[in-house]
């Protein structure tokens, strides 16, 4: 792991430097990037705006780890409105969602409940929902009620991370449920015995979890598989495997987040393949941002730059 990597996700994890850079308006000026604004109601504009361009969104409120019963409960009652929204605006769009931000460190049965009236409303709009992986140390508890979930009705995926060593298992134990997964590479700071520290390693290990997601007992569970990735050789090594194994253009799905790579958003969907836009929301984007920097370093010459602009 980069040196630089490794200071921005040490960064995100510190409240004093969460206050500072909050207060800045040029942080502000460059997040802005790649998130369009703070409310339910910019994302869902920013998600009618690609709409035209056959791109859908995914639609998530930032923020985790609550410490209150009651924020719990608005958290959950947020997303009920935004699922209403998505419905009654007809909006290509879906919903994903932390764990964390529903309880999960208060009560797990608790935050069941609070994500099972999530699926319940999600199923009787007709729009998929997903379910946030986040540091290692959820993984099993987030698998569990992953399941659970996907028991209950079919519209129900989970992000699986590439660069955690456990995933290949985790993922072989999860097909058989016809659970969704959404394939990313990972952005929490993890020990190397945890998850593998070097690119390379990583790269290898996305691309032969993606293999296995385009394979037989996949589609044989009527596994959606998603990749999220903005790796265009990534992109592209999927697709060419998937084409290689008579796979139609639009069995490969990718997500990528809001602001970055539109181009190749924009091809991939006029070439034929799903592709949705991940739009992030929401007042707590601190951390949010630091590790999206962390994933790609070259963004931190975009807030550089942005020090010098009016």
């Amino acid at each position: 792991m980069g040196v630089l990597r490794s200071l921005m996700l040490a960064g995100s994890q510190s409240p004093w430097l969460r206050e500072q850079a909050t207060r800045r308006k040029f942080v502000r000026r460059a997040v802005s990037r790649f998130m369009p604004g703070e409310t339910m109601e910019e994302a869902m504009a920013a998600a009618a705006a690609v709409a035209p361009r056959k791109i859908g969104a995914v639609l998530t409120r930032l923020g985790e780890n609550v410490d209150q019963e009651a924020e719990a409960d608005e958290v959950r009652d947020h997303y009920l409105l935004a699922l209403d929204r998505i419905a009654q605006d007809h909006a290509p769009s879906e919903v994903s969602v932390k764990l964390t931000q529903l309880g999960l460190d208060l009560d797990r049965e608790r935050c069941f409940a609070r994500l099972q009236e999530l699926v319940e409303r999600a199923h009787a709009r007709g729009v998929f929902l997903w379910i946030d992986m986040e540091q290692s140390r959820y993984v099993d508890v987030t698998l569990e009620q992953a399941r659970r979930a996907r028991a209950l009705r079919p519209g129900v995926g989970v992000a699986m991370q590439a660069y955690l060593r456990r995933t290949p298992a985790d993922l072989a134990a999860l097909l058989p449920t016809g659970t969704g997964v959404r394939l990313v590479k990972g952005a929490y700071m993890e020990p190397p015995e945890v998850a593998f520290p070097k690119k390379e390693d990583v790269d290898r290990a996305y691309f032969e979890l993606a293999q296995v997601l385009l394979g037989e007992r996949a589609r044989q569970a009527a596994v959606r598989a998603v990749f999220g990735t903005h790796d265009t050789k990534l992109i592209e090594a999927i697709r060419a495997h998937a084409r290689a194994g008579g796979l139609p253009v639009e069995s490969c799905e990718f997500h990528l987040l809001y602001g970055i790579q539109t181009q190749t958003q924009e091809r991939l969907a006029a070439e034929g393949a799903r592709v949705s836009v991940l739009i992030s929301y929401g007042s707590y984007w601190f951390p949010w941002y630091m590790r999206r920097l962390a994933e790609r370093p070259a963004n931190v010459l975009f807030v550089v730059r942005s020090l010098f602009r009016k």
